[in-house]
């Protein structure tokens, strides 16, 4: 397994502790995280704090390793679905529980879901037919809003909280408003493909 691989590989590890740290009923085990006030308004449970963190550092992986793959031709099968398969645990997985919890509207994980699903799909189908559908850049910008949006809200918004601007809740919209545009980017582009008679 090379290094990119590897990478990618403790993206899934961080994505999945994540999302157990953030489910887990914890008081029931007898545990219970610190939690502060900031400037007296904000309450704050260093449980999403060291959700965040997590977050941030698999967050940068996904960068990280694609990068490393392209710039040293370590580009493999295995990297690219073990790639997308952490994204989704990583953003997916989230985003439902940030939903769950009140953090977030739940129109959020089932656009950006569905969105994802639909893309996927339009990869498969033209993949089927011998063609490569190029990434979106829009997609890649979307992903970008997204994570430093979703790092924010676990981060409780902080500082800008304190300066009554919503910057997570704004950073996750337009990375929502990103994905319905690069998702039908991509359907543009294989539309024509898509709907060919043999």
């Amino acid at each position: 397994m090379n290094l990119p691989n590897k990478i990618t590989m403790t993206r899934v590890v961080l994505s999945i502790c994540t999302l157990v740290l953030l489910i887990m009923p914890w008081y029931q085990l007898g545990i219970q995280f610190p939690i502060f006030t900031v400037a007296g308004k904000i309450i704050v449970d260093t449980k999403y704090l060291i959700a965040g963190v997590l977050f941030l550092i698999a967050s940068v992986t996904d960068f990280l390793d694609g990068y490393i793959a392209r710039s040293e031709n370590l580009v493999t099968d295995f990297g690219k679905v073990m790639d997308a398969i952490a994204d989704k645990i990583l953003v997916n997985g989230i985003l439902i529980i940030l939903a769950y919890q009140g953090f977030i509207s739940i129109l959020v994980p089932i656009l950006i879901i569905t969105r994802d699903t639909i893309v996927d799909a339009i990869k498969m189908a033209s993949g089927t037919k011998g063609k490569v559908v190029a990434a979106s850049n829009l997609g890649k910008l979307k992903t970008i809003f997204m994570m430093i949006g979703v790092t924010f809200m676990l981060f409780y918004n902080i500082p800008f909280e304190l300066l009554h601007v919503p910057l997570a809740d704004i950073l996750i919209l337009v990375a929502c408003i990103l994905s319905v545009i690069s998702g039908c980017q991509y359907y543009f582009k294989a539309k024509e493909l898509l709907f060919k008679q043999k």
